[in-house]
């Protein structure tokens, strides 16, 4: 049996800056799209392109309820997240090159 993995992440355009909060099941790929403007989308038009936090879930409807349960939080809940793990808002993008 396969074993899946599914990402919640949330994409900032900058430190305090505008969010984006998605699902995918190939977070270096999906970043990477991002990254260069090749979805044409909210993320592209504000520069949203930073990943500053994930979370891993092996089941998909776990992962799309989190995502969901994110996009409806009061967005200091949502830099409080991200300061949590990631306090400088350092771009993990790079981390997941290695």
């Amino acid at each position: 049996m396969k074993d899946y993995r599914y990402y919640v992440y949330i994409q900032a355009s900058k430190r305090n800056g505008t969010l984006h909060i998605g699902v995918t099941n190939n977070l270096l790929n999906r970043t990477s799209q991002h990254k260069n403007k090749e979805i044409k989308s909210f993320t592209e038009k504000y520069n949203v392109n930073r990943l500053v936090y994930f979370e891993i879930y092996k089941d998909i409807n776990k992962a799309l309820y989190r995502e969901k349960q994110l996009k409806a939080w009061q967005r200091q809940w949502k830099i409080k997240l991200i300061e949590k793990e990631n306090s400088t808002w350092r771009d993990l993008y790079h981390d997941l090159l290695k």
